[in-house]
């Protein structure tokens, strides 16, 4: 799936979508660590960890690169046409290939109505990786046709500061297969080791298919966790699914988007 699948755009209108940003830069975290991808970045979340370092806010603009990497934007005005957005991939992919789209937020899911005309047609372009919170059921089953990877996590409560929303994980993990991916959960100093294990049960329970990532959270582009705590953690999980892999986020330590 992950080929050259570049082809016409359809005359067909699309709804237009108000985004905050398109950039190109490396994945930062998971399997996919160190690969060129086209980021489109969507606004909202339902949520507000304690985490989080992204502004997610809606807003009257977009910025999106000049040329991918350089790390210099132009301002249009929101939303985008699909039209708009191909315009930009199309120009990238003939200066330098990139592996996929990224499809990340705030919470992309939220605009899954949207995404159910704009996703078929960038896939003509480039594989589809969606970045969720894994909460959103319904929305995903919606799309699930039109994605070729996705990275969902579980937000454990005493990290993410979120009540329990584990029942919501639960049924969104039951409907990704057969997606490839990854699952996420994010840990820190304050990370309670039952609710690892708690997720961990849950990922090899109904997604057993998909490797469970440990990401330490990054605070000034260092890990928040030591190693040897990592490694206890990493064999915690292990108890309850076959593929744990512990996996810092990059682009903070290499100072990209």
């Amino acid at each position: 799936m992950f080929g050259n699948l570049t082809m016409p755009v359809p005359a067909t209108a699309s709804p237009d979508i108000p985004l905050i940003e398109i950039f190109s830069s490396l994945q930062g975290e998971g399997l996919q660590i160190g690969c060129r991808q086209v980021f489109i970045r969507f606004p909202g979340c339902q949520l507000d960890c304690a985490y989080c370092d992204t502004k997610f806010e809606a807003r009257d603009i977009c910025r999106i690169e000049t040329l991918p990497g350089n790390g210099v934007f132009r301002h249009v005005s929101n939303p985008l046409s699909l039209f708009s957005v191909i315009d930009v991939i199309d120009g990238w992919q003939l200066q330098l290939p990139h592996q996929a789209i990224s499809i990340t937020g705030g919470e992309p899911l939220l605009h899954a109505a949207q995404l159910s005309a704009w996703l078929p047609v960038l896939r003509q372009r480039l594989p589809i990786v969606l970045e969720t919170n894994g909460l959103l059921t319904p929305q995903l089953i919606e799309l699930r046709p039109h994605i070729d990877f996705i990275s969902t996590d579980i937000k454990l409560p005493s990290v993410s500061g979120q009540a329990d929303l584990w029942g919501q994980h639960e049924a969104f993990l039951r409907e990704l297969h057969p997606l490839e991916g990854q699952i996420k959960v994010v840990v820190s100093a304050q990370t309670n080791p039952a609710e690892i294990s708690r997720a961990a049960q849950l990922a090899g329970a109904y997604a057993p298919h998909l490797p469970l990532i440990l990401q330490p959270e990054t605070r000034a582009g260092v890990p928040s966790v030591s190693g040897e705590r990592l490694l206890e953690w990493q064999c915690l999980a292990s108890r309850y699914h076959a593929q744990v892999r512990v996996i810092p986020q990059m682009h903070p330590l290499l100072g990209l988007l």
